[in-house]
């Protein structure tokens, strides 16, 4: 049998966040899963949470045999991919890199609108940076296409975001592959509880139909189309990750639980492998707030969810317009209500920066949350990413340089600033003190709406008695070379 070429997956850190070792990024280890049931030995380097990850990088580079070096990135974690990418190619020079993951989806959605109107615009020059710092780059879905990308004949651009290829998955293929490959990083080293739980995440279904302006990838049918895995596949992976791990909490990363017409059944299918196994499950999941009923929640709770997470985004319905929410104020309330009702802790997650904000509208927020009373909440700061409608059909603005100005219906604008996403930090959610607006309205300035967005934490959190987050201080990677790497930065796959 032929020996197939080792391939090494990069997880990149995420130095914006709190916490980075609170959930694995399942993506990429269910590729290795893939990569590993076609016969390729995989490598899993994770950075997560480390603060000279170079270092690790590097020290993987001058060891392994892996010529096939592969990296998923976030928008937010691309400033050190690239950096990571750069170690690479000094290193290892002679290694295939292949960049893949949601922002090289995003940015080849947004890539393709241009193309289709004719235009260079600021997504193809996005995707000119990535085909020239990478060998490959995949758009959409990796389990099929980074075999592709193992050939050298693969072209630089590999479309795994379009339903007619091969590579895009149908639903009843989810199943066909491995589950994420957890044991290919330290997963204890992970922590996260849910009511005092030992905790992970986990996903059942891709994808949301819904197109809120400020959502990425709602052009991309990997990201907007529906795919359930099926209920049997997902219950196995639930088993799998108690019997390995003995984990009983989970927190489901689905777009919205309640998207899916199957979620009662499924619930009781669930209910079922708990007794079964003789476990309480704790967990947590988001809900779509119009889209909510008693009867959901009910089964929701009698299945061990405790707290659920709702996007409620605004509290003024001209800003809940513009947003292209379909929810409305009164559908908020009545979901707050509701989960009150069936015992649910609700996090509240709102946003601001929107269309047509005014300090009214950010005020409204305030008092809305101090009304409905919710047991935790987040409020962000807008980022218009690539393949969202923000974004999208934004245009160049009449006077000022390197601003795109985007129109709601209602005639409110939102402008924002042209980001080289490689050179600037950009996230919704980061570390209190860290935010930093790179749009802004007709009545309020970029420096004003991070202002206002820091007021109203502060002040409802005050007066609801809810804390801020704490920050977890990234690791130092310590390692002399020819000793082997410590087991929470590099595990391998065995290949039959």
């Amino acid at each position: 049998m032929e020996k197939k070429e080792r391939v090494g997956i990069v997880l990149p850190p995420s130095p914006f966040l709190c916490d980075e070792r609170v959930f694995p990024q399942l993506g990429p280890l269910r590729v290795a899963g893939a990569l590993t049931q076609a016969g390729v030995p995989v490598d899993v380097v994770d950075c997560s949470g480390y603060e000279d990850y170079l270092k690790i990088v590097k020290d993987y580079c001058s060891q392994t045999e892996a010529n096939v070096l592969a990296i998923g990135t976030t928008t937010p974690q691309l400033q050190a991919t690239e950096k990571i990418i750069s170690t690479i190619r000094e290193t290892k020079p002679e290694a295939r890199v292949v960049i893949a993951g949601v922002h090289v989806t995003t940015a080849c959605s947004s890539y393709k609108l241009d193309k289709k109107r004719g235009v260079i615009g600021r997504a193809t020059k996005a995707m000119e940076r990535l085909l020239e710092i990478s060998d490959v780059a995949i758009s959409g879905d990796g389990e099929r296409s980074v075999l592709l990308a193992l050939n050298k004949n693969c072209p630089k651009l590999v479309d795994a975001d379009d339903p007619l290829t091969d590579l895009f998955l149908k639903p009843h293929e989810l199943s066909e592959f491995p589950f994420p490959m957890r044991e290919l990083i330290d997963l204890p080293s992970y922590k996260y509880m849910i009511d005092g739980v030992k905790s992970t995440s986990i996903i059942g279904q891709l994808g949301c139909p819904f197109a809120c302006g400020y959502c990425g990838a709602r052009n991309s049918p990997s990201f907007r189309r529906v795919r359930l895995r099926s209920s049997e596949n997902l219950l196995a992976e639930i088993k799998d990750i108690y019997d390995r791990w003995g984990i009983h909490g989970l927190f489901w990363l689905d777009d919205e639980l309640n998207v899916s017409k199957t979620l009662i059944p499924d619930l009781i299918a669930f209910r079922k492998l708990q007794d079964e196994i003789g476990v309480e499950f704790r967990c947590r999941g988001f809900l779509k707030s119009e889209l909510i009923t008693e009867p959901q929640l009910r089964a929701l709770y009698d299945n061990g969810f405790r707290h659920v997470l709702i996007g409620f985004e605004a509290a003024e319905p001209r800003i809940l317009e513009n947003i292209n929410k379909k929810a409305t104020l009164e559908d908020n309330d009545r979901a707050m209500e509701l989960c009150d009702r069936v015992g649910l802790r609700v996090k509240a997650l709102l946003s601001c920066g929107h269309p047509g904000e005014t300090p009214e509208s950010i005020e409204a927020i305030l008092n809305w949350i101090i009304k409905v009373k919710p047991h935790d909440f987040d409020l962000s700061v807008i980022q218009p990413y690539f393949s969202t409608p923000y974004f999208d059909h934004a245009v160049p603005h009449e006077s000022r340089k390197n601003i795109w100005t985007y129109t709601a219906k209602s005639g409110d604008r939102l402008h924002m600033e042209d980001v080289n996403f490689s050179e600037q930090p950009s996230y919704y959610k980061g570390q209190v003190g860290d935010y930093r607006a790179t749009t802004y309205t007709d009545a309020l300035t970029s420096e004003e709406i991070v202002k206002m967005r820091d007021y109203v934490e502060k002040t409802a959190r005050d007066k609801l008695g809810i804390p801020f987050y704490s920050v977890t201080p990234a690791m130092k990677f310590e390692h002399s070379m020819g000793q082997g790497f410590p087991s929470d930065v590099l595990r391998s796959s065995v290949a039959n």
